[in-house]
């Protein structure tokens, strides 16, 4: 069994959301940020990575309408890319899901999902 004698990253990131803080890792040496949370950047393996507050500004990268079996309605998930650089995953919320589409402006912000803190966007 594996025993950790530190916070791991998705532990360090969900408490920041419970604070109401959305904030992603930098690293210092490249300057590059990093989702989702890890130990070590990727590509260089660069451990020396530090939580930084964001914009939250995104624009959409990819949409997915899911159509549910009825009477459940449909719903989106994106891939966002930060303006910081980074790649998120959520969804748009307060947008007929049709609408959505790639290009388009978003704005992270905190929701509460299933009663834990989560990233989702609205439209800019």
């Amino acid at each position: 069994m594996l025993h950790y004698d530190y916070i791991r990253p998705d532990q360090e990131y969900q408490a920041f959301l419970d604070q109401g803080e959305i904030r992603i890792q930098r690293s210092r040496s490249s300057g590059k940020h990093v989702f989702y949370p890890r130990v070590m950047e990727p590509g260089t393996g660069a451990t020396d990575l530090e939580w930084v507050p964001i914009t939250g500004q995104g624009t959409i990268y990819s949409v997915t309408v899911i159509h549910p079996k009825p009477p459940a309605a449909p719903y989106n998930v994106v891939l966002v890319d930060l303006d910081e650089g980074a790649r998120m995953m959520s969804r748009v919320d307060g947008a007929e899901v049709e609408s959505l589409a790639i290009g388009q402006r978003v704005k992270a912000t905190i929701a509460t999902i299933d009663g834990k803190q989560a990233v989702v966007f609205e439209r800019a």
